[in-house]
């Protein structure tokens, strides 16, 4: 491969990659992405996921990409192939918090009334947000990068430097990996589990406002199951399920809607969420060649994964 062949290397294939590579190929740009693991090993495969740019910096940015995203979910949602739904549910606390700013973006954003809270919650809010079936939205994500010439090319490398010259412009992507292919020692694991369940008839989303606990309390229906969740465990490394982590999720959810006891498990997720400072979205030259950086998206990299995407390509076009 050379320059001849791509106009952009995208390093990575979980929701960040695919999208940027998505958007770039879509615009005209002869793309290849390479990861060092297919999009169904990735942190995003294993994400809940519904729109929400929960602890992100920095906050005026982040606004501005998560506005953006949510307006292309909320189209995807009315494709039942993407996995996109748009789902009603409450959020809520059991302590006095100021309901998210972002609130009013959503669709029947109101506070609830204390009727319709679960035993132990004081306070909380009514919306209804696009929720992601990740292996589904993958998939589609990837079948539209390969419908206009894309690919994927399962390509593990160890420094940013060995993609360098294969096009004008490398996308790095890597979430996690980018702690050790930049290097950039301030990129941080945040373990998240969850447990994948038979759907006993639930059809809201219910999540809990836990703030900085490690324990986290939130289901997302999702057609025939349910993804229950989870825990967000700061330099936590470790990608298999944890047995005790996953019996105590399970417990967490069905004190909230009984209905979730003894559900059958289907399945068990573990990914690293790639946490930093801020997220990363930025230019560096290197011998003439043009590296965009866009990783460190914590949680909220499917929230942010079409906004980031967008500022990718007016980077390129302003080259």
């Amino acid at each position: 491969m050379s320059r001849s062949d791509v106009d952009v290397l995208v390093i990575g294939a979980g929701v960040s990659g695919l999208t940027s590579a998505v958007c770039l190929a879509e615009a005209g740009l002869r793309v290849t992405v390479w990861a060092a693991e297919p999009p169904e090993r990735t942190t995003s495969y294993a994400a809940g996921a519904m729109w929400g740019p929960y602890h992100v910096e920095p906050v005026d940015r982040v606004r501005l990409w998560s506005a953006q995203t949510l307006e292309v979910l909320r189209k995807l949602a009315t494709d039942a192939r993407t996995g996109v739904r748009l789902v009603p549910g409450v959020e809520a606390s059991r302590k006095p918090v100021d309901p998210p700013e972002w609130g009013n973006q959503l669709d029947g954003f109101r506070m609830c009334e204390a009727s319709e809270l679960p035993d132990g919650f004081g306070i909380g809010w009514r919306y209804a947000a696009p929720i992601v079936a990740m292996p589904v939205y993958l998939g589609y994500l990837r079948g539209r990068l390969e419908a206009v010439g894309g690919n994927v090319e399962i390509r593990r490398i160890d420094s940013l430097d060995q993609a360098l010259g294969v096009a004008p412009v490398v996308v790095n992507c890597a979430g996690m990996g980018a702690r050790d292919l930049v290097p950039d020692p301030d990129l941080t694991p945040i373990r998240g589990q969850l447990v994948v369940v038979e759907n006993p008839g639930i059809s809201e989303f219910f999540s809990e406002d836990t703030g900085l606990s490690p324990d986290l309390l939130h289901f997302y229906p999702q057609g025939e199951t349910v993804v229950l969740g989870g825990t967000a465990q700061p330099g936590e490394w470790s990608r298999e399920p944890d047995p005790d982590t996953a019996a105590a999720i399970v417990t967490r959810c069905a004190e909230v809607d009984p209905r979730l006891r003894g559900a059958q498990v289907i399945e068990h997720r573990v990914g690293l969420r790639p946490t930093g400072p801020y997220v990363r979205l930025e230019e560096q030259e290197f011998d003439g060649a043009r590296m965009i950086h866009n990783y460190g998206h914590g949680g909220a990299g499917v929230s942010l994964s079409f906004g980031c995407a967008a500022e990718v390509h007016r980077r390129i076009l302003q080259g």
